[in-house]
């Protein structure tokens, strides 16, 4: 999965989602629950990592993509679970595939 752009970026996307969960849940406890920051100091380092390398693997794909595509995947990072959303997408239209041709429709 890591030795290729596409697995690569499948992966960071998978992983923002659920890093994007684990400081979701960090963020209801601390201002919900019980006040205790502790998992919004575990995820939140967590999550920016993951963040920061999405956004690399999807500017390494960017040549592939056009303009409105990278845009788009690039958006997706910032709503909780949009990067699976656009990874999905981008699998079904094609977008995704491992052939070095550019997918430029």
């Amino acid at each position: 999965m890591l030795s290729s752009p596409v697995g690569r970026f499948r992966l960071f996307a998978l992983a923002e989602a659920v890093s994007w969960a684990g400081l979701l849940i960090g963020m209801f406890f601390k201002y919900v629950v019980v006040g205790n920051e502790i998992g919004v100091k575990v995820f939140g380092p967590i999550h920016g990592v993951i963040f920061v390398g999405y956004v690399l693997v999807t500017l390494m794909l960017a040549h592939r993509w056009n303009r409105a595509t990278t845009i788009w995947a690039l958006v997706a990072s910032i709503p909780p679970f949009g990067t699976v959303v656009f990874e999905r997408w981008a699998a079904k239209n094609g977008k995704l595939t491992e052939d070095v041709q550019s997918v430029n429709d």
